[in-house]
């Protein structure tokens, strides 16, 4: 039973979004939403993210959409470190603000300010063992952020074979990019 999910996949701009009216994140938010509603149904509680831009904030919102229909989904945002929204632009420390401020738990793997990249080492192992499956956005022709999700859930899975690991891929978000055009067209 898969009661914490982790969801991450890639940060806004390595996907060459630069703004959430991008037409990309409906369709993101679409497959995540689908997704989540899937695990829902076998006993979901938690979603668990670390607060980056791009598909886990996006993720925070669709959790946030489906609390109404769904009252015992709750949000954790474990950030790798304090402060970790010092350097992104305000429109996206704003929209960080609010998933904090809504979510239903919120800590730090580390206690401190950025220090190295250890730091996100450990959030990543961390977040993985605290958690019974993964979901991540991604792509195995194109390298990013979450293939270091990817290599944690993968020795996790080795030692572990009740741990899943879940992918939206860009056939996934093909498919729903024609259903909608299909439901629009009749």
């Amino acid at each position: 039973m898969i009661q914490t999910l982790l969801v991450s996949g890639y940060k806004a701009h390595e996907l060459g979004i630069f703004s959430d009216s991008h037409e990309g994140v409906y369709y993101i938010k679409k497959a995540l939403q689908q997704r989540i509603r899937a695990l829902i149904d076998e006993g979901l509680e938690w979603v668990i993210i670390s607060g980056q831009p791009g598909v886990e904030l996006w993720a925070a919102e669709v959790v946030f959409d489906l609390q109404p229909e769904f009252p015992d989904l709750k949000l954790a945002v474990l950030t790798p470190f304090l402060e970790q929204e010092t350097r992104w632009k305000e429109n996206v420390q704003e929209k960080y603000q609010e998933i904090i401020i809504n979510a239903d738990f919120v800590d730090s793997v580390s206690r401190k300010p950025y220090e190295n990249p250890q730091q996100l080492r450990v959030k990543n192992q961390f977040l993985v063992q605290k958690s019974d499956a993964i979901l991540l956005l991604y792509d195995e022709e194109k390298d990013g952020s979450p293939k270091y999700y990817l290599q944690a859930a993968m020795s996790k899975q080795e030692l572990d074979d009740s741990y899943k690991i879940y992918f939206i891929t860009p056939y996934d978000l093909d498919i729903i990019v024609q259903e909608e055009q299909w439901n629009r067209n009749e």
